[in-house]
């Protein structure tokens, strides 16, 4: 949060506790009238244990535009070993199937349904489709809400399944200075809803205001922002353990498990197109 702050120079920035929210209104970063930003592009960043005990990450790419709609996969630092499906691919018309793809050292098949997908404004689906991701003889990774079922129809009975951890997540959003999410910081968390607003001088304000509020509050507010703020910025939230993570930790995790799980991260790239 230190370092968060220490990014604005010569900027008035308030870091709000949770004792202090009621001090700030939230209408200071809401607006009813306002439309929030478009996201294009969702990154996610899984690392999966195999049974061998070496570990591999997996990236997975939603994006869309105007124009078209994606899915990119690959593994590890190898930009050779890549999964594409895009509207002008011969895979994505099918919507479903299967790809062979060849690693370093290893086999991996991917297997997917988007056939019954089902979006809301975002690039990544909310429900209706599956992603088996095979690496050699086990099952590596496993996303969507039909993916269980998916599992009991097409894989082996008594295939092994790796242990897979969301370690970060991207979201790039293009569109106002209005940027809402939700974001879950373990695997056992609640949803947090996530807003950023930037308000300008459109609102008859003498200089930019940065707000951040999670679940309603205000937690951080940066007063007198540059001129030259163009409304493009990187926000960064992620769990840490101690008194400074207060306020992204989740309350109920267990002391004896904190040092076992990975350290999650969230990051929103805001761009103001207009």
């Amino acid at each position: 949060m230190r370092d968060f702050a220490a990014c604005f120079s010569e900027i008035a920035t308030d870091v709000v506790s949770d004792a202090s929210c009621s001090s700030y209104s939230n209408h200071s970063c809401i607006s009813p009238s306002l439309i929030p930003s478009i996201q294009i592009a969702v990154t996610c960043l899984y690392k999966t244990i195999l049974s061998n005990q070496q570990p591999l990450l997996i990236t997975v790419t939603w994006c869309k535009n105007s124009l078209s709609q994606g899915l990119n996969i690959s593994f590890g630092d190898d930009s050779s070993a890549t999964f594409k499906l895009n509207p002008n691919s011969r895979l994505f018309r099918k919507k479903k199937g299967n790809k062979t793809l060849e690693l370093s050292n290893s086999k991996c098949e991917i297997i997917w349904d988007l056939s019954t997908a089902q979006y809301k404004t975002g690039p990544e689906p909310v429900q209706g489709y599956y992603i088996l991701i095979m690496v050699d003889s086990e099952l590596g990774l496993i996303l969507g809400d039909m993916a269980q079922e998916a599992v009991t129809k097409k894989i082996k009975n008594g295939t092994h399944l790796a242990k897979s951890t969301l370690v970060s997540r991207r979201e790039h959003y293009s569109g106002n200075t209005h940027y809402s999410t939700k974001a879950q910081f373990c695997e056992t968390g609640i949803s947090h809803d996530i807003l950023i607003r930037c308000s300008g001088d459109n609102e008859g304000l003498k200089y930019p205001v940065l707000s951040v509020s999670i679940d309603k509050k205000v937690v951080i507010r940066v007063k007198r922002l540059h001129l030259n703020f163009r409304g493009y910025a990187v926000f960064m939230f992620r769990t840490r353990s101690g008194l400074d993570s207060r306020l992204w930790l989740e309350e109920k995790l267990l002391q004896k498990d904190e040092q076992a799980k990975l350290e999650f991260s969230l990051l929103i790239y805001a761009c103001n197109s207009r």
